[in-house]
């Protein structure tokens, strides 16, 4: 359905390769990177009160430029749906012969080019969960190229990205059912799947139109995106209990950066301040594409995340809020993540009262 290396090809070419730099400076940026996020990993966990499962693997650090980002997602991303369209292919009544399936495999993966390259100038850091899985990402172009945008101090905004991306890497060590149930979520979506070409089409069309809006300048924070395809009831539950997983790790990354306090990262107020801006993507282009991949329901993960884990530590604090880790029942539902208190009740079966 996709041929993958012509996708990674194709962003590769248009990506850039991010701010010049010298050769000296780059490698002490890449040092600096290291140190920051191995400096990072007791303030996570001594913030969360996690740690890694005992025997576990022991996570890799690397740093890479924008074509390694690519690499490295092209091959996650293959890893991940090919099995799954697969699947989904054997669900069809009728398949497509040999030449529709190269031309279209193309077609599909100059399109997935496009998406990874625009990805690739703004992603900072990524823990790799599916693929080879267990390796943190630090972009090093794009995390020197936005310090220098928001004129901030350069150490404390690479120390308070890689608490961020520390954050989710410890989710993944220290919750080790955390990324089975994921790919079981994934799969479930799959299976519920029932496009026709003619219902694709039509809803392909109301994306086209929310576009439209986007580069007329419309606001539409509920934008889904591609996602406005899927309307299945059956995906649309998957939908939302992915949905509130992925706004529970995000949130509670967002926690932690905004958790270690000025002690930890001196400016981290005025980092918060001016990444919040970042975020907003205001370009006409900027705004089209984020519409299209669904970026402004990414900017509510955080937001809602962010909603929910502060509000179950305000109410039972840090331990109780651990809780959500036990097991995968006691993840949040969607309509809990805007009121935490629902959680804190149905989970640990007790009156939402302040710490």
């Amino acid at each position: 359905m996709v041929d993958w290396d012509l996708a990674a090809r194709t962003a590769r070419r248009l990506s850039g390769s991010g701010p010049s730099t010298t050769r000296e400076d780059a490698a002490a940026v890449v040092r600096e990177l290291h140190e920051a996020a191995a400096t990072a990993v007791a303030h996570v966990e001594g913030l969360t009160g996690l740690s890694p499962v005992p025997g576990g693997p022991v996570p890799e650090v690397a740093v890479v430029d924008r074509p390694g980002w690519v690499d490295a997602n092209t091959r996650g991303m293959a890893a991940l749906l090919d099995p799954l369209v697969d699947a989904l292919a054997e669900q069809q009544d009728s398949r497509p012969g040999p030449l529709a399936t190269a031309i279209g495999s193309r077609a599909t993966g100059v399109q997935a080019g496009g998406v990874l390259a625009y990805l690739s100038s703004r992603v900072l850091g990524q823990y790799e969960v599916f693929g080879t899985g267990g390796r943190l990402l630090l972009v090093a172009p794009n995390i020197v190229a936005t310090e220098e945008k928001l004129g901030v101090d350069p150490s404390d905004f690479r120390l308070w990205v890689c608490l961020h991306e520390v954050t989710h890497q410890l989710q993944f060590t220290a919750v080790p059912w955390l990324k089975p149930h994921l790919e079981a979520q994934i799969a479930e979506f799959v299976e519920a799947s029932d496009l026709s070409t003619d219902v694709l089409r039509e809803r392909l069309q109301d994306v086209l139109r929310s576009i439209g809006g986007a580069l007329r300048g419309d606001d539409d924070g509920d934008a889904e995106g591609l996602m406005a395809l899927i309307r299945d009831p059956r995906q649309r539950a998957v939908l939302d209990r992915v949905t509130a997983v992925m706004s529970l790790v995000e949130g509670h990354a967002e926690f932690v950066m905004d958790g270690v306090g000025p002690d930890v990262v001196p400016s981290v107020r005025t980092l918060r301040k001016r990444f919040a801006q970042r975020r907003k993507g205001r370009g006409p282009l900027d705004r089209v594409l984020r519409r299209l991949l669904g970026l402004e329901q990414k900017m509510k993960q955080y937001a809602d995340g962010r909603v929910f884990v502060g509000g179950v530590v305000d109410l039972v604090g840090m331990e109780g809020f651990n809780q959500v880790w036990a097991r995968p029942e006691n993840l949040p539902l969607i309509d809990e993540l805007t009121a935490p208190e629902r959680w804190v009740e149905r989970v640990l079966g007790r009156p939402a009262i302040g710490a």
